[in-house]
């Protein structure tokens, strides 16, 4: 299988440290949604969406690529994230992208996060929060997720 990674990172460039780990398990290439198609995506078997988490929210411009897709049969997907929270409970911050991409036709076979330093505004006055994260344990955590991915929807290159 082919597989791409739409990633947008900002900031502190966290989120391009996961995509890189997970890109090299799935021996993929990263992309900004600048960078990338509607028309490109189709060359792909699998595409990770991910980006940063700002607000609870992905960012915009990893939001606004999906919305643009078309509707349509898609092939697999997953969504990845760096954030200083966890995604879980009443404030998962991947569903809504996880609906919008089912919506657009992705089957969306798995999420990851990834712990990851936040200086968003209170934050900030302290340093952030979740210093030296992505550490290499996240890291590993991000190796293990995509082998994961390749062992259950079959190799990927």
């Amino acid at each position: 299988m082919k597989a791409v990674l739409v990633c947008k990172s900002k900031y502190h460039g966290n989120t391009k440290k996961v995509a890189d780990v997970i890109a090299d398990v799935l021996q993929a290439r990263v992309v900004d949604p600048a960078d990338i198609t509607a028309a490109d995506l189709s060359a792909y078997d699998v595409v990770g969406f991910g980006s940063g988490i700002h607000l609870q929210k992905f960012y915009p411009e990893l939001l606004e690529f999906v919305a643009t897709l078309p509707t349509g049969q898609r092939g697999k997907a997953f969504v990845f994230a760096s954030s200083g929270f966890k995604d879980s409970g009443p404030t998962a911050f991947s569903a809504p992208l996880v609906k919008l991409l089912q919506e657009k036709g992705f089957e969306v076979i798995d999420t990851f996060s990834s712990r990851a330093l936040d200086t968003f505004a209170p934050f900030k006055i302290f340093g952030g929060i979740r210093k030296g994260r992505p550490n290499a344990a996240d890291l590993d955590a991000a190796r293990e997720f995509a082998a994961g991915l390749r062992a259950r929807h079959g190799t990927i290159s």
